[in-house]
């Protein structure tokens, strides 16, 4: 079996070398990029299964290329920054990121941090890729939810995460810790803002009334219910 790439995208050449050698001393497949236009030149003809970026580069906002991989390409990405304040991380899981690791970091806990992740990503490739529910099919394959005329809308992987909770615990309470449980990442204010954010836009998708959602319901103080039949297939 090939073992995982992890592609690495960090202006700093000691980080770079750092995470390489930590990660391929466990056994992964690496790709170091100093600037943004190299690594999307590389992913014409590469997929890798998990991608550390920096937010600061020299040629492209990281934020911005961090919602792209997310939503467009559906990629698995953990941010890599200095940048330590709340509002950052939040806005980082908002965008679509997977996980958000602060440096100074020991590179051990990136590497668990990456297993971690990619343990979860082969779970769900386990599982169905295909959940029809109240006239919409969810394709996790291709992170797109398809109405009844065969419009589509694309969602990011972090957002197809928490659709696909509830989408397997239809009727049932998900509290905020059975989400930090199951979906990963520090417990805190930026996760709760975070899965926030990802719920409302889910709302949004599935053309939602805020103030009275059908499907996803607010169970205040306790957590959610998805209240769609769900038919997998």
């Amino acid at each position: 079996m090939t073992a995982p790439l992890i592609t690495i995208l960090d202006d700093e050449p000691e980080i770079r070398h750092m995470l390489t050698e930590a990660l391929e001393e466990s056994g992964f497949r690496t790709m170091g990029f100093s600037r943004a236009t190299e690594f999307e030149a590389a992913l014409k003809s590469h997929t890798p299964d998990l991608c550390l970026v920096d937010l600061s580069l020299p040629d492209r906002d990281g934020l911005t290329l961090v919602h792209r991989l997310a939503l467009e390409q559906g990629a698995t990405v953990i941010i890599i920054s200095g940048r330590a304040q709340v509002q950052d991380r939040v806005t980082g899981l908002e965008l679509g990121a997977d996980d958000y690791i602060i440096k100074p970091f020991d590179p051990s806990e990136v590497v668990a941090r990456v297993r971690a992740r990619l343990r979860r990503d082969r779970t769900t490739a386990n599982a169905g890729t295909t959940a029809r529910f109240a006239g919409w099919t969810a394709h996790f394959d291709r992170f797109a939810l398809e109405d009844d005329t065969g419009t589509e809308t694309p969602f990011s992987h972090a957002e197809g995460e928490v659709l696909r909770l509830f989408l397997e615990r239809p009727k049932r309470l998900i509290s905020r810790a059975m989400m930090q449980e199951t979906l990963g990442g520090a417990a805190g204010e930026s996760f709760d803002r975070a899965m926030d954010v990802r719920i409302s836009r889910l709302r949004q998708k599935l053309r939602e009334d805020p103030k009275n959602p059908r499907l996803i319901k607010t169970i205040y103080g306790a957590g959610y219910i998805f209240l769609g039949d769900v038919e997998w297939g």
